[in-house]
């Protein structure tokens, strides 16, 4: 869901950089922008469990995937720096928010102590992904770049370390690391992304089938593997008819999930503003549904683009320019 694994990328290296990746990037924030909205996910709890199986495992394969071990350490530290500022600012934030707001996820009594604990623990809201990427993404870094050691026992010392993070220190979910591992793992097999994930109409059928099986709505079940894969899979079928303006919105889009992911919960949250107006006119909630997408989507970009204009990115993000 960020630019870590863009940045992590070899430039100009098109065999890891797609434009089909940022497509399936861009379908799958939009999906987490969508069921942020609380009105949504409380009246579609289905819809919410099942997008919640794949959208961000499959963020989190792409991040492994794109993940470079070969830069040097100094590099692939100021990477890592240029997550962990945004992260702790919008972390901070938002558990600052959630001790004043009456919100799903409202915090008592916050302290110095307690607003430590969310940034480097347990973090609150979307930002979880951030503070995943980062542990994961560092631990990787490491493993593969240990001396003479083949592929294999690369993976063994890796998913003790993703298992001593999950059941030792209780700082990362173990399916979500594993997730990033299996992109890791994809990466360093050399095996191309789209020669792993075909596009295939046909995979639609198991996606039906397993959507319509409650208990495999779960991305730590087998039936949730199979889910992300074929999810994936018909993002892939869905960039195919894609065309025009339509294609270069998402595309861009998908350049720039961590603004997305970054300030959407702002717009969320306001959301709740203009909900009862919008459900007075149409009571499915799905314009208000579109009305958010469109609202988050363009004040994200366009809070973005604030930043680069004013010079804030240089300090916020590391760079001049933050979108892409």
């Amino acid at each position: 869901m960020t630019e870590l694994q863009d940045k992590a990328a070899e430039p100009r290296d098109t065999r890891w950089r797609t434009v089909e990746i940022d497509f399936i990037k861009a379908v799958m924030i939009i999906l987490m922008i969508a069921f942020h909205l609380v009105f949504i996910g409380d009246t579609y709890p289905y819809a919410k469990q099942l997008v919640y199986t794949f959208h961000m495992p499959a963020f989190l394969i792409i991040s492994g995937y794109m993940l470079n071990t070969g830069r040097s350490l100094r590099r692939y530290l100021l990477t890592l720096l240029w997550i962990f500022i945004p992260y702790t600012v919008m972390e901070g934030g938002y558990t600052l928010m959630a001790s004043l707001l009456p919100i799903r996820e409202h915090v008592d009594n916050l302290t110095i102590g307690l607003l430590a604990e969310k940034i480097f623990l347990h973090p609150l809201g979307p930002y979880w992904y951030l503070h995943t990427l980062m542990l994961c993404g560092l631990s990787c870094f490491f493993v593969f770049r240990l001396p003479r050691l083949q592929l294999l026992p690369r993976i063994i010392i890796l998913a003790l370390c993703y298992a001593f993070l999950s059941r030792c220190l209780h700082v990362v979910s173990l399916p979500c690391a594993l997730y990033f591992m299996a992109g890791a793992v994809l990466r360093h097999s050399g095996i191309p992304f789209l020669s792993f994930f075909r596009p295939s109409l046909l995979s639609a059928v198991p996606f039906v089938l397993i959507a319509c099986t409650p208990a495999c709505l779960d991305k730590s079940v087998p039936g949730g593997v199979a889910m992300v894969y074929f999810a994936m899979s018909l993002c892939l079928v869905l960039f195919g008819y894609c065309r025009g303006v339509v294609l270069r919105a998402m595309l861009f889009i998908g350049r720039n999930t961590l603004v997305l992911l970054l300030f959407s919960p702002v717009f969320t949250v306001l959301a709740k503003i203009y909900q009862p107006a919008l459900l007075r006119i149409e009571h499915t909630g799905m314009l208000f549904l579109a009305v958010s997408l469109a609202f988050a989507v363009a004040g994200c970009l366009l809070i973005a683009a604030i930043m680069d204009r004013l010079g804030i990115s240089r300090y916020f993000f590391g760079k001049a320019k933050v979108l892409q």
